[in-house]
């Protein structure tokens, strides 16, 4: 008999295998790729933490709880039209703590207002509790993207 990881926030089920966080760090991609943002949120404790330690002038450096994510996520695919986190470009990284991944990875796509393309690298840190809930993401991407010509990504969190 095989046992199944139970949704995300979830809880587990008596019997179940949890999730581990690179299978729940690959959930969260595919909601992204859907557009599924309050999907995404979903995935976050209700006291989770968000960071961008290389946060441009003006953009925030630390979001704390879900609905603070949810508000910055919100309008993320009024200016990003993600279409893929390419495979050859994914690395997750396990690390002492159990609960804790270090991923690489790479986003493309086309940002809607100029329909130019999206090329974004990424690093992060990803904290999960046992209900496989997101308490931690320290995202180290490149603020000079940003900053570029029609390159506003998330507006609100301006």
């Amino acid at each position: 008999m095989s046992e199944t990881a139970p949704a995300p926030g979830a809880g587990a089920a008596p019997g179940a295998v949890p999730a581990s966080p690179a299978e729940l760090y690959r959930h969260g991609l595919r909601l992204l790729l859907a557009g599924d943002i309050a999907g995404w949120v979903g995935l976050w404790a209700e006291d989770g933490v968000m960071e961008f330690p290389f946060a441009p002038p003006g953009w925030p450096r630390r979001l704390e709880g879900r609905k603070a994510v949810a508000d910055y996520m919100r309008p993320y695919p009024d200016h990003i039209d993600l279409h893929d986190f390419p495979e050859a470009d994914l690395r997750i990284h396990e690390t002492a703590d159990p609960r804790t991944i270090v991923v690489e990875m790479r986003a493309t796509g086309r940002l809607v207002r100029t329909s130019d393309p999206y090329d974004m690298t990424y690093v992060a840190v990803v904290g999960y509790d046992a209900d496989g809930l997101i308490t931690a993401y320290r995202d180290y991407w490149n603020p000079l993207a940003a900053l570029g010509p029609g390159a506003v990504l998330v507006e609100s969190a301006r």
